[in-house]
């Protein structure tokens, strides 16, 4: 860590006395690290440090301002080291005064006083064409302002008097040149006569004409010389005197070199003041060639000015120097209307190099991510990799970071078109601010042109905002043309499309690209651009999230017809297999996917505001069921030889399925309908359900119609399964029946007394519990409804045969009862309606009994049947205690 550095010190300056405005060289210790480090400088109490010049550490150069001590120190204040001492001080003189007719021993020359503003030396009028202090004091209170009236006065006195005054004080001067010339006149008028020679004034008179050739004729070369010499002084006290206008147009030449443009600006405006309206011939001349380079600078700035790319700094500064030096025209607009084409340009020109390269190198991103070569690892790829997915479980995606790196073109293509237009549209858009609020231009030309700016004021505004509304244009049609190209015109195509690109882009491309849009838009609305320009935006994002919705959902439907593929046969303790599981986690993904889509963020609409949007999301959410549905339909009538068994297993808490301990176990097509039917009712009775409440969540419209069109569509199915299954397991069943009842030319009205019953009706009990036994293995919840259906065909057509008997004898009425009632008690707990409908119309086909003794022998005869059987009927006893769901 660096330590804070000493205090400034002063030790020194020179000169160390001085009038206001004198330049100084201080010097000391750690007077600072560099010119802004320099914070503070203060000479007798005045602040110096606008004037302040700083050299090094030990230097700086600064000029005296005016001060009311007359002497005190040199205070020096840095960031690095604070404020300062020193060890030395400053003494202030106050200049002499000189006035208009005041007698001076030396000559008056011009003063120099130091302009701030530009840090220059400027000239001012001489002291002898400034007015003299009519008060004669400086004014610091009332007395001296009492003082300064009494001198007024007396001024006041004096200029009435005039001429008169000066001739008062002179007066015995003019009395002693009257005596003389009337003593003069006198001597001549007492000579009296004339002589031949002439008067004596005559003769005095040539006398002084010869004195006088003769001293021409002496000094004649001494004078010419003075002559020659006095004009050649006065040239060069013109030349002297007028050096700053002679020397101006290479002084202004050397300036534009070294890029001082603030220099020549100064120049131009002195010389402008002073010899703009002059009539000399000579001063014409080089002030006309002073406004040829001012007008050659004047182009040099415009052109420098609408040289693109440019920085903000750089446009304003040469604005300023444009409007200083009075430039025809509104460079300031020319600058705005130069940077308007210069960003569309750059727009269109990323487009067509994107375009370029994905022609010339169509390989070196992975534009394609349709569903046979998404990059990105899937959902059901994740599913296809889970030996066993439990329902409840979490699901994680498998996702890794590389497809970040495989960016398609035209998403690309947005990425770079977004940073190009937030890199140059906010200084596009403060240089407008800055147009309109006259901070471009300095004091001078903001008054010159306020008149003329303020009439064009609303037309520009018109224009500016044409302006901004054709970069939003351009970059919402570019953006469409890359991400939606059915959303554009045919005739705008060419311009702003051209990707020739046959794959539509994913719903996770399609989202990465909303985020962009999105943050483009947020970050507009911060240069605060009215909402009406950025309403196309707004459109453009709208219209994206509605497509992300429809390709993700149609991606899912995709996803989830491959799910077929993917069935494992493996089934838990409740009869289900993991596709209901790996059904419901596809749709949650893809609805989580969707989840930042689908938030409205402030501004956005929702995206199931149009009717049209929600009919097609409810048809595709339809879809997506319907597909799965079609997947189980597809599953359960696959032909056995399709069906790959050899990654079969059951849960180890559930009980042996089919036998598998044998080696040469194989899947039936009862099986297989069994297992679906039982997938059938998990999906109908909780998998359908949350999905309902996941699309609720994610605020999706027409639930109501999904679940009804889901639901009727699952029960068809199931209804047409169990009937399938049913007619493979019931039809042997009742088949069996009449030839077993009438083996060995049986005969109801010729037979023996019943001893108990027949093999007939004990063979079709077995195989009623083979299909039990089928049936408990998958799902115990299907055994009920199975079984109540396959006792319904059986009590029918037992029912039918019983009717069709002509006549019983008393041995046959009794054996039949005996069978009937054997059959309807065993089965007891499946009976159903008309299960026992079908049993009563058995019975009542038969005589009644009319003997004790036969009750007796039925009831003997039932007992012993259930004894005998009691093995083989006890999963029906079990099964008692369950409630029967048909």
């Amino acid at each position: 860590m660096s330590r804070s550095r000493q205090p400034p010190l002063v030790t020194g300056i020179s000169p160390n006395e001085g009038i206001p405005w004198t330049k100084v060289t201080i010097r000391g210790e750690n007077l600072g690290t560099g010119p802004t480090d320099l914070i503070g400088l203060a000479i007798c109490g005045h602040n110096c440090l606008l004037t302040a010049e700083w050299m090094s550490a030990s230097k700086i150069v600064c000029r005296v301002g005016q001060a009311k001590n007359d002497k005190g120190d040199i205070i020096v204040t840095t960031k690095s080291g604070g404020r300062g001492t020193s060890t030395v001080s400053f003494k202030l003189l106050k200049p002499e005064k000189i006035g208009i007719l005041d007698q001076s021993a030396v000559w008056v020359d011009e003063m120099n006083y130091y302009d701030m503003r530009t840090d220059r030396n400027k000239g001012i009028p001489p002291l002898s064409l400034r007015p003299a202090n009519p008060l004669g004091i400086e004014i610091e209170n009332f007395e001296q302002l009492k003082m300064a009236v009494a001198n007024l006065k007396r001024q006041a006195n004096k200029k009435s008097e005039g001429s008169l005054a000066y001739v008062k004080g002179g007066l015995s001067t003019f009395f002693e040149a009257q005596d003389a010339l009337s003593a003069i006149h006198q001597k001549l008028e007492a000579d009296g006569t004339e002589k031949v020679e002439g008067s004596m004034t005559q003769k005095l008179e040539n006398v002084l004409n010869r004195a006088s050739n003769t001293a021409d004729t002496l000094f004649q070369e001494v004078l010419g010389r003075k002559d020659k010499a006095d004009s050649t002084r006065n040239a060069l006290n013109v030349l002297q005197r007028f050096k700053f206008l002679f020397n101006l147009p290479l002084n202004i030449e050397r300036n534009i070199q070294k890029g001082d443009y603030d220099v020549v600006i100064n120049d131009y405006e002195k010389a402008k003041s002073l010899f703009g309206k002059t009539e000399v011939q000579v001063f014409k001349k080089y002030y006309a060639e002073v406004e040829t380079r001012i007008e050659a600078l004047r182009e040099l700035l415009l052109d420098k000015l609408l040289e693109t790319p440019s920085t903000l700094h750089d446009q304003k500064r040469y604005i300023r120097y444009l409007s200083d030096l009075h430039t025809p025209g509104d460079p300031a607009w020319q600058c705005i209307g130069a940077q308007h084409k210069w960003i569309l340009q750059l727009m269109h020109s990323c487009k067509e190099g994107y375009v370029k390269d994905l022609k010339a190198n169509p390989g070196l991103h992975s534009p394609m991510l349709d569903l046979d070569n998404d990059t990105r690892p899937s959902v059901l790829g994740h599913l296809s990799q889970t030996a066993s997915l439990k329902r409840g479980s979490s699901f994680q995606s498998g996702r890794d970071d590389t497809w970040r790196y495989k960016t398609p073109h035209r998403v690309a293509f947005v990425e770079k078109l977004t940073k190009l237009v937030l890199s140059q549209l906010p200084n596009f858009w403060k240089l407008w601010i800055s147009y309109v609020n006259g901070s471009l231009f300095s004091e001078t030309a903001e008054k010159s042109g306020q008149i003329e700016r303020s009439k064009n004021v609303r037309q520009r505004q018109n224009d500016f905002k044409k302006m901004i509304q054709e970069v939003m244009h351009s970059l919402v049609k570019l953006a469409r043309g890359a991400l939606l190209p059915l959303s554009i015109r045919d005739g705008e195509a060419k311009q702003y499309g051209g990707w020739e690109v046959k794959c539509e882009l994913s719903g996770q491309w399609l989202a990465h690209a909303i985020q962009t849009v999105r943050l483009t838009h947020e970050s507009l609305t911060a240069l605060e651009i009215p909402n009406d320009v950025l309403q196309t935006i707004q459109d453009l994002i709208l219209d994206l999230r509605v497509r992300c919705v429809m390709v993700t959902l149609q991606h899912t439907a995709e996803e989830i017809k491959r799910l077929a593929e993917k069935e494992d046969w493996i089934v838990d303790n409740e009869g289900l297999t993991s596709l209901p599981c790996q059904f419901e986690q596809c749709i949650v993904c893809s609805l989580q996917s969707l989840k930042g889509v689908l938030e409205c963020k402030p501004g956005e609409a929702s995206v199931f505001q149009q009717p049209k949007t929600q009919e097609e999301v409810c048809q595709l959410s339809i879809n997506i069921m319907q597909v799965f549905i079609y997947c189980l339909e597809q599953l359960s009538t696959k032909p056995d030889a399709d069906i790959d068994t050899t990654h079969l297993s059951v849960d180890v808490s559930s009980p042996d399925l089919f036998g598998s301990v044998h080696e040469d176990f194989s899947l039936t097509s009862e099986q297989r309908l069994l297992i679906v039917l039982s997938n059938c009712c998990f999906l109908e009775r909780h998998t359908f359900l949350n999905i309902a409440e996941h699309f609720e969540k994610h605020n999706f419209q027409g639930i109501e119609k999904i679940t009804q069109v889901s639901m009727a569509s699952l029960k068809e199915l199931d209804q047409r399964l169990f009937e399938n299954y049913i007619e493979l397991k019931a039809d042997p069943i009742v088949g069996s029946l009449e030839p077993g009842i009438y083996a060995g030319y049986f005969d109801w009205k010729d037979c023996l007394p019943p001893t108990g019953v027949r093999n007939y009706l004990k063979e079709a009990l077995v195989n009623i519990i083979a299909v039990h036994a089928e049936v408990f293995t998958v799902s115990k919840e299907l055994v009920p409804r199975v079984l109540s259906k396959v006792v319904e065909a059986v009590s029918e057509e037992l029912s039918r045969l019983m009717q069709c008997v002509s006549s019983f004898s008393r041995n046959g009425a009794l054996q039949a009862r005996l069978e009937i009632c054997a059959l309807r008690d065993t089965v007891a707990v499946y009976l159903t309606p008309e299960s026992k409908s079908s049993f009563k119309q058995a019975l009542e086909a038969l005589p009644q009994l009319s003997s004790g003794a036969d009750k007796k022998l039925l009831e003997e005869l039932l007992n012993k049947f259930k004894s005998s059987m009691h093995l083989q009927l006890t999963c029906f006893q079990a099964a008692s205690s369950t409630m029967m769901k048909t």
